[in-house]
């Protein structure tokens, strides 16, 4: 949290970028797998910067299925569309940057679930939905949520590496449908967050073409710690950030 002894940030991180710590899920699935809820997001570009342990990160995209191996220092990130799912190596730990913050918590990330509930608004936001807190209830419903998410998701893994593209195409289209709606509200999230950050670097640069310093009267530091540690996250157990326009519990979480 902003210490009390400081300003509060009017403005969001740079680039208007979400930021999250993650340790992955060590859960074994149906494949015995330990790791995450497979998902993809629509408009927003995610990336993993690995702080610690071991893993890896498999990706379902236009260019078939990857498992691209995670360790300290490594940087991956994926683009709106790619399917990924963080698998747990040991001890993985992971910071999250999430392009255009709010988007994410809005609903961009859609969870690999089966056709039959992604084909129902409802039967979806119940199994993507979780109890509020950090208790027992909420460990089991994600567990539930990671389950359903990779159930779907060997399906389109399976048809992908078989050069049947058609059923990840197929995800893509439910996909959309179920978060058009939301749409009008992504789009005011944008415009007050990553489009106003870039906006406001434009003054800035004309007011230096014009030899005005005045815009620096308004620097300054912030500083920040977590305000929920230990939430669940779609790939693990989440660290967050109550600050404007960064990383906040997801919805149902």
């Amino acid at each position: 949290m902003v210490r009390d002894s400081g300003p509060v940030p009017p403005h969001p991180l740079p680039g208007a970028v979400g930021l999250s710590h993650l340790s992955a899920y060590d859960w074994a699935s149906a494949d015995g797998v330990c790791g995450g809820s497979p998902h993809l997001h629509l408009v927003c570009t995610e990336a993993y910067v690995v702080t610690g342990g071991r893993g890896s990160v498999q990706t379902l995209g236009a260019d078939g299925y990857r498992d691209i191996p995670l360790e300290p220092g490594t940087v991956a990130w994926f683009t709106p569309g790619t399917v990924h799912r963080m698998v747990q190596g040991g001890d993985l730990r992971v910071t999250v940057l999430m392009q255009n913050s709010g988007l994410p918590e809005a609903g961009d990330a859609v969870f690999t679930f089966p056709p039959e509930v992604l084909a129902d608004p409802e039967a979806y936001a119940s199994a993507a939905a979780l109890p509020p807190g950090t208790g027992p209830e909420t460990e089991a419903a994600a567990r539930r949520r990671r389950d359903l998410a990779v159930e779907g998701y060997l399906g389109l893994r399976e048809a992908l590496v078989a050069g049947d593209d058609g059923p990840y195409r197929e995800f893509w289209r439910t996909a959309v449908r179920l978060v058009r709606d939301k749409v009008p509200g992504w789009r005011e999230l944008w415009r007050s967050g990553a489009l106003a950050a870039a906006e406001r670097t434009g003054t800035q640069l004309d007011a230096l073409a014009d030899g005005d310093p005045a815009y620096l009267a308004e620097a300054t530091a912030y500083e920040a710690t977590p305000t929920r540690r230990g939430g669940y996250g779609m790939c693990g157990r989440r660290d967050e950030y109550a600050l404007p326009g960064t990383t906040l519990p997801y919805r149902g979480e």
